[in-house]
């Protein structure tokens, strides 16, 4: 193999293809999540060429029952005011959103807002504000427990470990106490 040169290879931007049960209406939510028009629409397809954070973002028609074993997605920023900038954005589109303000998730201490699609994923904006926590303990919360503090409306560090499954995954440290900006 001598002689021969080695090309680095520069990623141009993230692609994530989603499944969606009605093309249409996931369009609207995205359109107000991202601030964007779709790039192309096509019958049970549409594209976002998102350019920040660069996402190569499809939705994909395609009938199912229950929710994937997607856990949940996001986009990392570099400072509390741009989380709240961004939850304000959605706010002003129409979008319902969940605050974790000094949220103890996935050993790090994090700032961030949610806002769930038509499908039931959840996206949220985070900043992490303390990184690499020691392990502490595991965490007891259920998926029906994630269930019912995603609709009383209390933000709780549970969110980024609970799954569809009973079992929780190994991203739970102890809970912080939870805070919220604006009683959202």
């Amino acid at each position: 193999m001598e002689g021969k040169s080695k090309t680095e290879v520069r990623a141009l931007k993230a692609h994530l293809a989603l499944n969606v049960r009605n093309v249409s209406e996931s369009i609207e939510f995205y359109k107000k999540m991202l601030g964007i028009e779709p790039s192309k629409v096509r019958t049970g397809y549409a594209k976002f060429d998102v350019q920040n954070p660069p996402l190569n973002l499809t939705l994909n028609q395609l009938a199912f029952r229950e929710r994937g074993a997607l856990s949940h997605l996001g986009i990392q920023v570099r400072a509390t005011d741009e989380v709240v900038t961004m939850r304000q954005k959605w706010l002003d589109a129409g979008l319902v959103t969940r605050d974790e303000m000094q949220t103890n998730c996935c050993y790090a201490i994090q700032d961030k807002t949610w806002t769930q699609d038509p499908d039931g994923n959840e996206w949220e904006i985070f900043v992490v504000l303390q990184d690499h926590l020691p392990e502490t303990s595991t965490c007891s919360v259920t998926a029906s427990d994630w269930h019912e503090s995603a609709s009383d409306g209390i933000a709780r560090e549970v969110s980024c470990c609970a799954t569809t499954e009973v079992e929780p995954t190994a991203c739970c440290t102890t809970p912080a106490a939870p805070t919220t900006i604006g009683g959202h």
